[in-house]
């Protein structure tokens, strides 16, 4: 969402020309790369924190757009047409999920004598509908999608779904701002994969035995915004800026790694700098 305010149209009432120019624009194709600090838990359930660097790109190209934020990317494979109001979603899914692969990131001792995961690389698909023109303008949006994931490599073999919801909507030619809320459910094999502790990693991080099951793992609330420092949304280089709130839900909030070692309250922020062109 840092980036996904790129190809967003706004209105300015003082320049009607320019508008015109401007909104002629949507449907064109339009990339933007940017990087972004963000600050964020050592791993999920923890309340020790620290700075890693993000990649972003999204765009358009020929009708179809793609998105690839941090470890996640996706391709919208339904070809969207200029001017449309309405936005069928559907496409791949890909999640490097990196959660506890090094024990040099975790500040918790407990934690960090706990063994270390493989790297995990979640595939599948998502679907979603978008509509354009919804609220404040005939530029925003609002968008509801579904995704569902499963664990190819065989780190913790589980499956992810994850409803999203997102409204962005421009403020003027040169910033917008985004507000999305999402979810996550799990099962049993992501359960003990990363919120488990068996016998012997009891007595190795003095941490409780403890066995999780499948539910909703999370729900996350956030928001997002970018300013454009040269040119406009459709084109030059932006600042952007967020932050989101997640909570820990059911078992996952009560694992020791969790509710001893973390805290079921999980924050993030991020600033960057992007391009669009």
């Amino acid at each position: 969402m840092l980036t996904l305010a790129a190809p967003a149209l706004a209105q300015d009432a003082a320049q009607p020309p320019q508008i015109d120019d401007f909104a002629s624009a949507l449907g064109r194709d339009s990339i933007t790369v940017g990087v972004a600090g963000v600050y964020l838990p050592d791993y999920e359930g923890s309340n020790d924190y620290r700075l890693s660097p993000a990649p972003a790109a999204v765009g358009v190209v020929k009708g179809f757009s793609f998105a690839v934020l941090g470890n996640r990317a996706s391709v919208d494979l339904v070809r969207e047409k200029p001017g449309a109001a309405w936005d069928v979603q559907f496409g791949p899914v890909g999640v490097i999920n990196l959660n506890r692969t090094s024990t040099d990131s975790i500040d918790d001792a407990r934690v960090r004598r706990l063994p270390e995961r493989d790297t995990a690389v979640e595939l599948g698909g998502y679907v979603g509908i978008g509509k354009t023109g919804v609220i404040t303008s005939p530029y925003d949006t609002l968008s509801v999608t579904l995704s569902y994931r499963h664990d190819v490599s065989s780190v913790h073999n589980g499956d992810t779904w994850q409803p999203t919801i997102n409204y962005l909507t421009p403020l003027s030619r040169k910033a917008a701002v985004a507000l999305f809320a999402t979810a996550q459910h799990s099962d049993a094999a992501y359960a003990r994969a990363y919120f488990d502790v068996t016998a012997s990693e009891s007595v190795a991080s003095g941490l409780p035995v403890y066995s999780g099951h499948s539910g909703w793992k999370n729900y996350t609330l956030g928001a997002a915004g970018t300013y454009s420092l040269t040119g406009n949304l459709l084109h030059g280089v932006k600042l952007v800026a967020g932050g989101t709130y997640t909570r820990m839900l059911n078992s996952f909030s009560y694992s020791p790694l969790t509710r001893l070692a973390g805290s079921p309250d999980q924050w993030l922020g991020a600033v960057g700098v992007a391009y669009t062109f």
